[in-house]
């Protein structure tokens, strides 16, 4: 998992940066102003673990945020605000929390916030939501590679909810994603 401290080195060359957790940590109401454009003032390269200069500006934005600041960024944010929140959540300081957020993320049908709202911090999800939401990344085909500690969780309720939809796809003439079908075997080993 990236750090904050691995993001910060990774903006290392951006001068604004300072100024921006600055402002933040003065103000905090300034990330309303600040988060958003990110993806104009740190641009949008790819960094390494994944992330992008605006996530990863984001995040760090973030850190020096308090707690409700976070989820009113996630609320008010377009798609790709939502996504760098999911992502930094793991990295910041906020317990529990945030729990909504990947909730909300789990109702919608981008697969870019349903796989960010599965990482890390998806260990604070109840044993039955997240089954739910790995039954869903099957259904919308993200791959379950992406999914957090996914053979560590998964339990015979899982298997048996994939075995379910697996006889639904083989009855409507569908196959299952591979990697479902080797997380069901791995169940029944276990």
């Amino acid at each position: 998992m990236t750090t904050l401290d691995e993001l910060r080195n990774e903006l290392a060359g951006h001068e604004r940066l300072t100024e921006d957790l600055r402002q933040v940590a003065d103000r905090p109401e300034a990330v309303a102003g600040l988060f958003p454009a990110a993806g104009r003032r740190y641009g949008r390269e790819p960094l390494t673990g994944g992330w992008t200069t605006d996530e990863a500006a984001r995040a760090l934005l973030l850190s020096v945020a308090p707690a409700d600041q976070v989820l009113e960024t996630y609320r008010y944010g377009d798609t790709a605000e939502k996504l760098a929140v999911l992502k930094a959540l793991p990295l910041l300081p906020i317990g529990d929390s945030a729990v909504p957020l990947l909730e909300d993320a789990l109702r919608t049908n981008d697969t870019r916030l349903v796989t960010a709202a599965l990482g890390p911090y998806a260990d604070r999800l109840a044993q039955t939501a997240w089954r739910q939401a790995v039954l869903k990344c099957v259904f919308m085909g993200v791959p379950l590679k992406e999914v957090h500690r996914l053979h560590e969780r998964a339990d015979a309720e899982l298997g048996a909810m994939l075995r379910a939809f697996a006889d639904e796809r083989a009855a409507a003439g569908r196959d299952m994603p591979p990697d479902a079908l080797a997380l069901l075997d791995q169940i029944k080993e276990a």
